[in-house]
């Protein structure tokens, strides 16, 4: 079984990314399990917590798990909206306390594959490429093309919340075959 995890950036519990997200998760293989992790607790990223010497602020259990539970993956998929032309401050954060410690970073080598949606015509451009840039130093490999831009992600949806029309079903299950398969070309463990 591969494990992949699904990185919302958005807190918000009926956000557009997660209605996303979750209309993904289904397209995996029976033998992948995608998860959507949770970032929302994270407290911001503190170097201090990293810091042996500095007794006073211990490192947050919740970080040691996050930190885990990325690093036990076999892929990361990031599902984004685009917030003032550039990535969440949530999603940034959860990048940041996996970047660290330095001789231990939970997203090397992870496989990763990223989707970013905005509710106007660009379809989160600007947060994907932000987001391409935030993970280009970890030694990641990152799908390619396609690239996923989501346009007037309002109009996707069904009601019910799911994808509305089928040819943008289709383009995500292909996407997702594609990352699939560079998961299996570059395995972690």
């Amino acid at each position: 079984m591969k494990h992949i995890s699904v990185l919302v950036g958005s807190l918000r519990s009926g956000s557009y990314a997660r209605k996303i997200a979750q209309n993904v998760l289904r397209m995996f293989p029976s033998d992948y399990e995608a998860t959507i992790v949770e970032i929302r607790d994270l407290p911001l990223y503190d170097a201090d917590y990293d810091d042996p010497a500095n007794t006073e602020k211990p490192l947050p259990e919740i970080y040691t798990a996050f930190r885990n539970t990325i690093a036990n993956s076999d892929g990361v998929l990031f599902v984004t909206p685009e917030n003032n032309r550039t990535i969440p401050a949530c999603l940034k954060n959860a990048v940041d306390v996996c970047s660290k410690p330095a001789g231990n970073v939970a997203w090397k080598g992870t496989p990763c594959a990223l989707m970013s949606h905005s509710v106007g015509a660009m379809g989160g451009y600007s947060a994907q490429k932000n987001l391409r840039l935030a993970l280009s130093y970890f030694d990641m490999p990152i799908m390619g093309q396609p690239e996923v831009f989501l346009g007037k992600s309002p109009s996707l949806l069904n009601e019910d919340g799911t994808i509305a029309n089928e040819s943008t079903r289709e383009f995500l299950q292909g996407y997702i075959d594609k990352f699939v398969a560079l998961v299996e070309a570059h395995p972690k463990h």
